[in-house]
């Protein structure tokens, strides 16, 4: 199994901690990006590091031969059966250099350089229902999002001893900011909100709550005394409880969304999972890059903050996880149908 970022983790830690149960047996190569060894740490599983990665398109292209080096010769010593990943050519190219069969799960259209690396090498790839791409000739839909394999109430309930943690008092409210790297070969082209825009929206949605940001990137003195300080698996316990994620990531306005949170997300692509959480259940808000729109997404969430009905999106989360399947069990399935 290969893991690329943070999120890979979550996506398929329950799958590897049910298999495990049943006798099988996991090679985890892992990217050293953001928290993901923490986070494989935590969790206590065994895993061998690839690097970093790199942030040029050239880089980005050496880094491959470099990857999937690392992979063929763990994966020559393990002798796999199956290959499993979000979306990862290295594994999807080990996979075809050992003749054995890369599944992977793909939830992002925008990342066309990543689908022209492993798309020919993959046997099986399957999306959620709401993916909007033009869909490639083994690839399958299933009605669900990514962040259900590991949010979904069977899977996890959120501690509020959090709010202790954060020193959050009784009836306080609290904001979280989430701001990304743009560092993504899917992320070419874009520049994300603006620092006058962040310094601005931080001290506009302190009006209403205490503000907490998580950031890959560099932040100004006036924004760092923000930075949530937390273990990096605590993350999710910090959404459930907070009244409005505001920022520029996909995969945290969908966890906000199946944890029943209202998020505002700015991105000039979108996502299409992303796009049906607005239209269908009406619990992300999607704005692009434009200081127009970062505009707009700041007086959204104010207007959120101000209407304070929490309730509303907790039934709409509810109406999300009962239209929608258990995601692992899923996972789990289609693992077992290509080994059996």
């Amino acid at each position: 199994m290969d893991i690329g970022h943070p999120a890979h983790v979550h996506y398929f830690k329950n799958v590897i901690l049910i298999l495990k149960s049943e006798g099988f047996e996991f090679l985890i190569i892992a990217r050293n990006k953001d928290v993901s060894f923490s986070l494989l740490d935590n969790l206590k599983m065994d895993y061998f590091s690839r690097g970093k990665g790199r942030n040029s398109f050239f880089g980005k292209i050496l880094y491959i031969m470099y990857a999937d080096l690392i992979i063929y010769k763990k994966a020559i010593k393990f002798n796999p059966d199956l290959y499993l990943s979000f979306a990862s050519p290295y594994a999807a190219h080990v996979s075809k250099f050992t003749g054995k069969p890369h599944i992977a799960f793909d939830d992002t259209e925008n990342a066309k350089l990543a689908h022209k690396f492993y798309r020919p090498f993959t046997k099986k790839i399957f999306s959620p229902s709401s993916y909007k791409g033009k869909l490639h000739h083994n690839q399958k839909l299933f009605n669900g999002l990514m962040e259900l394999s590991y949010l979904h109430p069977k899977y996890f309930q959120p501690d509020e001893s959090i709010k202790d943690f954060l020193g959050i008092k009784e009836g306080e409210r609290y904001i979280i900011l989430r701001f990304v790297s743009w560092k993504a070969s899917h992320d070419i082209g874009h520049k994300g909100l603006t620092l006058d825009h962040k310094i601005k929206c931080t001290n506009e949605f302190s009006k209403y709550g205490k503000v907490f940001i998580t950031s890959e990137d560099f932040l100004p003195p006036q924004l760092e005394k923000y930075r949530i300080n937390i273990p990096p698996h605590k993350m999710h316990d910090v959404l459930a409880f907070s009244s409005l994620l505001y920022g520029e990531s996909s995969t945290m306005s969908s966890e906000c969304a199946v944890l029943g949170v209202p998020s505002i997300y700015h991105d000039n692509v979108g996502r299409g999972y992303t796009t049906e959480l607005e239209d269908n259940y009406g619990l992300v808000y999607n704005f692009t890059e434009s200081e127009e729109d970062q505009e707009r997404g700041l007086n959204k969430g104010i207007e959120i903050l101000k209407r304070n009905n929490p309730l509303s999106f907790v039934q709409k989360k509810q109406q999300l996880i009962k239209d929608k399947i258990d995601v692992t069990s899923f996972i789990i399935n289609k693992i077992k149908e290509e080994l059996y």
